[in-house]
């Protein structure tokens, strides 16, 4: 991960930058630079994932224009051979180094051609303005916001522009910034043509695809590692990597110390595919004691994002404390696209398909804003498998009757995409979901609600949460960490559009509690 800034106009308190940049120093801690471009302040924490030698230090510059970004560019190889054949010299490895060759040959249409998860600000020193843009599914974190005089300002965290703008809201995925307006240029959540085929070619496509979305990700100059939870998900991703690997990969795990469900299951798969495997423990006093900074470096008062946050930051606390590992791949986004345990209630297909879209969408302010911000906090890199571009498209395009629970076995697609194969031992790939709150040991979520029903009185509770119109906590675990949030981003809950909870619509989902826990159809996932 990386950190970037840009303060698009005349920057009246340097100083004041400077500290607010400074707050995500952690995404960048090898070197930091910021620009003046004449108009305005461009700046760079950089973590040393690609082109490894000083040469690959953002922002660059070319022709009076100037870049900065924090992402990967699959692929960007051929598209620098490209630019090279029209005469354009490179100075590093870096795979960021072709965005403004490419902006010159194709301006804006350049965020179309990208393979990539970004987020990226660029400076056009020919026309006097400012172009910003974000990946189609929001891998990669951007916020913005204005000044007191109208200036927009962009920044990798919402804790950039805490008070430099009054209204901190992200940037929209799938869209770009210029001449004042943001327009988007991919909605990845929209089918516009549905593919109807038969199951065995369905399940043949999502195999190559993720296969080919986790071969690209292992492609770096610094270490690269894995989380393992033991599920579905991560394991699929472990198996892949661990057969393109000429080496044992490195699978990290993390598990209460008396009831994790994780560490069982990631210890049978770490075995099966013959991983360097670590196991991380956490105690009740971790949970608490870690409470405050992970709603501080999230950004969020989600109750499902905060608990499933826990585990996920002390893992990479750890990772980045013990080891020389600078990357990351995980297992988000396979829910949001091949279902939860709740969208088993889906009424219709159609309503499964508009559940995804919704989820899909609004994935950058949830799974991924997690898995960005533990990991970045403590200067590692995420990659996201299941997030790639091409991956996702297919599957949301699939015709929704195909992925309706209709087998009696959740991600049934997922599953039988790579059964029979020798991936992963069936144990593990027909077992049942358990959510990431809850197997790190059903214990963590208990203690969380305890520790909420000891700050208030119901009395407390009932005046605290009116306190609050928007995202009524409804809970005194939601009311304690909406009350923490606003310690940080005090009047900034726009940021996120509410609770990520069942849908309450459907019959059986009407529940007070986001954890798979309380639907009936649990059954075995936590076992």
């Amino acid at each position: 991960m990386c950190s970037v800034f840009g303060y698009c106009g005349k920057v009246k308190d340097k100083a004041g930058f400077d500290k607010a940049f400074d707050r995500t120093k952690s995404r960048g801690p090898d070197d930091t630079r910021v620009i003046d471009t004449g108009k305005g302040l461009l700046g760079f924490h950089r973590l040393s994932i690609m082109g490894l030698t000083h040469t690959g230090m953002q922002p660059f510059i070319l022709n009076g224009c100037y870049a900065v970004c924090n992402g990967e560019l699959y692929g960007f190889e051929k598209e620098r051979q490209k630019l090279k054949e029209k005469g354009y010299t490179f100075k590093s490895d870096s795979d960021c180094e072709i965005i403004l060759p490419m902006y010159f040959e194709y301006g804006v249409d350049m965020f179309k051609k990208f393979d990539a998860e970004f987020a990226c600000i660029i400076y056009d020193g020919r026309t006097d303005e400012y172009v910003a843009a974000r990946d189609p599914i929001g891998i990669r974190p951007l916020y913005y916001g204005y000044d007191k005089d109208g200036v927009i300002m962009f920044a990798s965290e919402a804790k950039n522009l805490v008070g430099l703008a009054d209204k901190i809201m992200p940037f929209p995925p799938g869209h770009f910034y210029k001449d004042g307006k943001f327009i988007s240029y991919c909605n990845i959540a929209k089918v516009k043509n549905v593919c109807y085929t038969d199951i065995e070619t369905a399940c043949k496509n999502i195999r190559e695809k993720l296969i080919a979305g986790v071969e690209k990700r292992l492609v770096a100059d610094a270490k690269v590692g894995f989380l393992l939870s033991g599920g579905l998900d991560s394991s699929l991703v472990c198996a892949i990597a661990a057969k393109k690997s000429e080496h044992p990969i490195k699978t990290f795990a993390i598990g209460m110390t008396k009831d994790a469900i994780d560490l069982k299951y990631a210890k049978q798969v770490a075995d099966y595919i013959g991983a360097d495997h670590t196991e991380v423990y956490m105690t009740p006093d971790d949970v608490i004691s870690n409470l405050e900074d992970v709603i501080h470096l999230l950004g969020t008062y989600d109750i499902t994002t905060i608990r499933a946050s826990m585990g996920m930051y002390l893992v990479c606390k750890a990772i980045h404390e013990q080891t020389d590992i600078r990357v990351l791949l995980t297992g988000e986004i396979s829910d949001e696209l091949f279902g939860y345990k709740y969208t088993d209630f889906a009424p219709s297909a159609e309503a499964f398909q508009r559940e995804a879209e919704k989820r899909v969408r609004e994935l950058h302010m949830y799974d991924v804003l997690r898995a960005d911000r533990c990991i970045s906090v403590n200067s590692l890199e995420a990659r996201v498998p299941f997030g790639d571009l091409d991956f996702v498209s297919y599957v949301m395009s699939l015709d929704p009757e195909m992925k309706l629970n209709k087998y009696n076995k959740g991600k049934y697609l997922l599953r039988h995409a790579f059964e029979g194969l020798g991936y992963l031992p069936d144990s593990i790939l027909w077992r049942e979901k358990a959510a990431f709150s809850d197997a790190v040991g059903h214990s963590m979520v208990d203690y969380l609600k305890e520790y909420a029903e000891s700050k208030y009185t119901d009395k407390e509770f009932e005046e605290g949460r009116k306190k609050y119109a928007h995202s009524q906590p409804f809970t005194k675990e939601s009311l304690l960490y909406r009350d923490i949030f606003e310690k940080y981003y005090p009047g900034q809950s726009d940021m996120v559009v509410d609770f990520w909870m069942p849908n309450k619509e459907w019959e059986g989902c009407n529940v007070n509690d986001p954890s798979a826990r309380v639907l009936s159809n649990y059954g075995n996932s936590g076992i």
